[in-house]
């Protein structure tokens, strides 16, 4: 006699969900704040939102993203505890470029097999940098796809909510003609691009993840993982810094992502204003040039897909350049003034010129 149809028989496997959940609640139980309700496994996750009586006029922000498909290298390396970062750096950064300090994230995790040791990996990550952004990680999902993934192949998504007083919100309504562009440096490629960057390396180049790179001073591997850089405490910091008196010298911030330097910075600049970026201010990690040596991808390309060397920038007054670059420099982000706000005069939007230093 034929056995029955199971879910197990179908390639899901209840059990090992549940021994992940067992793994990560030690992590998850690190990242948390003081209004977080209850703990992992209900339904939902509570936030207690009596902290919000505070404000005069809050405003909720709202950011979901993902790492993309970089999550491919994480995979190929059996490596899972640096992608976290990627994923929590994605969107609690779109948070706080507009004043808001991101209070809680969840995220999801689809997977063609529960493997729970790597399930809890990943969320050891997502935990981690949650710490380091001073978000709650408050809930998640863990999905088995039999199927349509394969056993070894997984992709993440988180979701991120922030609150910022609406008289604070930073945004290009502030930015002014005279304003300067601080940078601030990214750790490497983060997290947008790798389409390209695969495509160049393994398709094109044939190289291996465990190649030696001299100029990479390391494997190609270690530093296509290289984790994306969490600027959000340190942003939130900064805006105390200067914007915390009346004086309010920081107008607006812009997160380097998809679609690069230009594309970014342009959606926080008014329309009758245009911003000269002066690309010699400085020097792109190699692992930029090598994407466009090996790939013969041209400079412009680059600079639509990759941040080039820049993660975050933010717009101010040049009286608090100085000041600003210092604070950034006390929490270890090197930053610099690469640019400055001009009137359009019939030339608007975001213009790279000159050559990278070298």
């Amino acid at each position: 006699m034929s056995q029955g149809a199971s879910y197990a028989a179908a390639g899901v496997d209840i059990e090992a969900g549940d021994r992940a959940v067992e793994l990560m609640k030690e992590w998850v139980a690190k990242a948390t704040r003081p209004e977080v309700v209850g703990g992992l496994g209900g339904f939902a996750g509570l936030f207690d939102a009596t902290a919000l009586t505070a404000y005069r006029r809050p405003l909720l922000a709202t950011s979901t993203d993902g790492v993309g498909t970089k999550v491919a290298i994480a995979q190929k390396m059996d490596r899972h505890d640096t992608i976290g970062f990627d994923l929590v750096g994605m969107v609690v950064d779109d948070l706080v470029v507009c004043g808001a300090e991101p209070l809680f994230m969840t995220d999801y995790i689809c997977t063609g097999k529960v493997v729970p040791e790597t399930i809890a990996q990943i969320v050891k990550g997502i935990a981690e940098a949650c710490v380091e952004a001073g978000t709650a990680l408050v809930g998640g999902e863990t999905a088995e796809h039999p199927g349509l993934l394969k056993p070894d192949e997984y992709d993440v998504a988180g979701a991120s909510t922030g609150v910022v007083e609406a008289d604070e919100l930073l945004g290009a309504e502030r930015v002014r003609a005279g304003d300067v562009v601080v940078a601030m440096a990214s750790s490497g490629l983060h997290s947008n691009g790798y389409s390209l960057v695969r495509h160049v390396f393994f398709d094109r180049a044939r190289w291996e993840l465990d190649r030696e790179v001299p100029e990479l001073g390391g494997t190609l591997g270690d530093t296509l993982l290289i984790p994306t850089r969490v600027y959000a405490k340190h942003c939130l910091e900064l805006i105390q810094e200067l914007n915390g008196n009346d004086d309010k010298p920081l107008h607006a911030m812009s997160h380097i992502t998809g679609g690069g330097f230009a594309a970014n910075l342009a959606r926080v600049v008014p329309d009758d204003l245009a911003v000269r970026i002066d690309r010699s201010s400085w020097t792109p990690a190699p692992i930029f040039g090598l994407v466009g040596l090996l790939g013969d991808v041209p400079l412009l390309e680059l600079e639509k897909t990759l941040n080039m060397g820049v993660g975050m920038v933010a717009v101010l007054d040049p009286a608090a350049a100085d000041r600003a670059i210092a604070v950034l420099a006390e929490r270890e982000i090197p930053a610099w003034v690469c640019g400055e706000v001009t009137a359009a005069d019939g030339r608007t939007g975001v213009e790279l010129q000159g050559d990278y230093a070298h």
